[in-house]
């Protein structure tokens, strides 16, 4: 369960702009204000029911944005990639590695 709200809040902060106000406000309640069905149901006058298939369709939506857009699985491979960098870093002379550095650098600010 945690790996999925990980997952879930890491997916909304990519691609939260292309969710309807109604996917974003469920989500952020429920994921990130851990709001229960129930009082997210109260507090928009509705089912929870209905909250649940909202919450459902909005996590399908994530799922779909990544699958066509990769934002999230590039901006880990990223990650990676610059840990590689910086661990071979340590083992070049010291001009080549000011070097490497700059360019880890410079990779980092792209995030």
């Amino acid at each position: 369960m945690l790996e999925k709200v990980l997952r879930v809040n890491a997916l909304y902060d990519f691609y939260q702009p292309l969710l309807t106000p109604k996917q974003q406000e469920y989500l952020n309640l429920y994921y990130l204000n851990d709001f229960s069905l129930g009082e997210i149901a109260d507090r928009n006058q509705v089912t929870r029911q209905a909250v649940y298939d909202n919450l459902k369709r909005a996590e399908s939506a994530l799922e779909t944005f990544e699958e066509k857009l990769g934002l999230f699985r590039k901006y880990k491979t990223r990650l990676t990639v610059i840990s590689k960098m910086k661990s071979l870093a340590g083992h070049l002379d010291r001009e080549e590695s000011k070097q490497l550095d700059s360019f880890i650098n410079e990779l980092e600010s792209l995030d």
